[in-house]
């Protein structure tokens, strides 16, 4: 009997209290992990820096990318246009890399933004060095999105939409439908769905 209720115990300490359904640390509803410092890059090439407390707008997307990452790839312009289409509705996108690679790193990403200036990426993206910000939100793939409503709690974890490879056979619209719902003060009708793409390592 002791065995049992030492590895209930250990179970219990081992699994996160606020796990989703397929997020292992975070659901919705959960209070967003706060985020400062994060070097990045503007949209216009200049440094910049990432810090939760300084955005104004009433959401928050938060994406986790990689330039390497052929799924982030795919998605790449649809994220523009989101980011065009919301940015005068008061919807603020931040992109995030947290992978070692080179071409994931500060440097790539401001030739990334170089490569793309025709005004498509107009959002700054930054890179995690110490991987922080992707361990507070169990992001495992890339790309995954958060949405934090104005309280900054999230209001949906996830994928995009429904197909990362095909965008002209995506049938979900999951980022747009929930960032929707929450400019009109309600809770999104899907909260958190699987995200599927590269795997983020945090052994390095």
């Amino acid at each position: 009997m002791r065995k049992v209720l030492l590895s209930m115990v250990a179970l219990a300490l081992a699994t996160p209290a606020f796990a989703g359904e397929f997020n292992k640390v975070l659901s919705a509803g959960d209070k967003a992990p706060d985020f400062a410092g994060i070097p990045a890059v503007a949209p216009n090439g200049e440094e910049a820096s990432l810090t939760l407390s300084d955005i104004k707008e009433d959401v928050v997307v938060l994406v986790f990318l990689a330039n390497h990452c052929p799924v982030v790839v795919a998605c790449e312009d649809r994220l523009n246009e989101f980011t065009s289409e919301y940015k005068d509705k008061g919807v603020r996108v931040v992109g995030v890399a947290v992978d070692h690679r080179d071409s994931d790193k500060l440097p790539a990403i401001k030739k990334r933004l170089a490569d793309k200036n025709d005004g498509k990426i107009n959002y700054v993206y930054g890179h995690d060095e110490s991987k922080a910000i992707g361990k507070a939100y169990g992001a495992t793939v890339t790309p995954t999105v958060f949405v934090l409503d104005k309280d900054r709690n999230i209001a949906y974890l996830g994928a995009i939409d429904d197909n990362h490879n095909q965008e002209d056979k995506v049938t979900k619209h999951y980022l747009k439908d929930a960032v929707d719902a929450v400019l009109a003060g309600k809770a999104p009708a899907v909260k958190e769905t699987r995200a599927t793409g590269c795997g983020i390592s945090y052994n390095n």
